[in-house]
């Protein structure tokens, strides 16, 4: 009961934050996004055809008017339909949605363990060659460009001139057969280039842990490393770990969905977001903002919650 008031009164807290971000975003698409007018009359209309469509699109009306229709949209999840495709809004995320999270949650929750994992290694041989081998390893993850990445990887594993084992592009996915052949090199390509920030940020965090007096009094007494490790050092070290996985979702759901799935054309809601971003189409543009506002509020408030349960001596106030 604590926790869902909480959660209530920090989603109340957080509509400013959503109100600021549509409010931006909103401005920039009605005074500087595409005029579909001409679009769709050509070019040689006359006034008053002009006058009239531009009418129908509602961009006579005053821009008070329009935001707070848009955030009615918000509201109610109901974003009319897309100016390419006539389909509605909500039917294009509720299909894409699931493809861009089946596609980018394998990657994401890989790269985390794996940088975790990697990070306990490093910092527990800190200054030795396995911590500057990880280390190394994570300047060259840092340093190669994402599409570089997802370049070398589609060439190396799917192409003629490499090994050829996956799908060049698409997503043909029927069984969990397919969802593996199809899901490999994207989850590589993330994990690959997650890898060296995140297990950078993860030793930081680790060696400093490692550095309190009640680690060196337990390493004195004997305690094996991997209890000292999994069982003191990183759940101590949880608070700054969780922070950063969990400010990284809304971003990766999106930038790197939108990477991805353009590059192997793959039908998910980063697709649909660049296609909209190249036709100006607003409907999907507005929804696609609205709603990352809302999951990094969403965001905010879990991560809160997760604070008070890995450590309970933080106050949900």
């Amino acid at each position: 009961m604590e926790m869902l008031q909480y959660a209530l009164r920090k989603f109340v807290t957080g509509i400013p934050l959503i109100l600021g971000v549509t409010l931006i975003s909103f401005l920039l698409m009605v005074y500087f996004g595409p005029d579909k007018t001409y679009d769709l009359i050509g070019k040689n209309a006359t006034p008053e055809q002009i006058a009239e469509i531009r009418h129908q699109l509602g961009y006579d009306r005053p821009f008070v008017t329009r935001y707070l229709e848009y955030l009615a949209e918000l509201a109610t999840l109901d974003f009319g339909y897309s100016d390419s495709t006539g389909e509605r809004v909500s039917s294009i995320l509720k299909r894409t949605i699931p493809i861009s999270l089946a596609l980018i949650l394998p990657g994401f929750i890989l790269g985390n363990l794996l940088g975790i994992a990697l990070a306990l290694a490093a910092a527990w041989h800190r200054g030795r060659w396995l911590d500057k081998l990880i280390m190394g390893g994570s300047v060259v993850g840092m340093s190669v460009s994402f599409l570089i990445v997802i370049i070398a990887f589609q060439i190396l594993f799917s192409s003629n001139y490499g090994l050829g084992w996956f799908p060049v592009r698409g997503w043909n996915v029927y069984d969990f057969g397919d969802y593996l052949r199809y899901v490999t090199v994207p989850t590589l390509a993330t994990v690959f280039v997650a890898l060296g920030y995140n297990t950078r940020f993860y030793r930081a965090v680790l060696v400093e842990e490692m550095g309190r007096d009640y680690v060196r009094t337990a390493r004195a007494f004997g305690t094996p490393p991997a209890e000292l490790l999994f069982k003191y050092v990183l759940k101590n070290a949880l608070i700054p770990i969780i922070t950063r996985i969990m400010f990284s979702i809304p971003f990766v759901v999106i930038s790197g969905a939108l990477l991805i799935e353009s590059y192997f054309g793959i039908p998910g809601v980063g697709l649909v977001t660049y296609d909209a971003i190249t036709t100006g189409d607003q409907p999907v543009l507005k929804a696609v903002v609205g709603l990352t506002a809302v999951l990094f509020v969403l965001v905010l408030i879990l991560n809160d919650i997760l604070y008070k349960v890995v450590d309970p001596r933080v106050s949900l106030k």
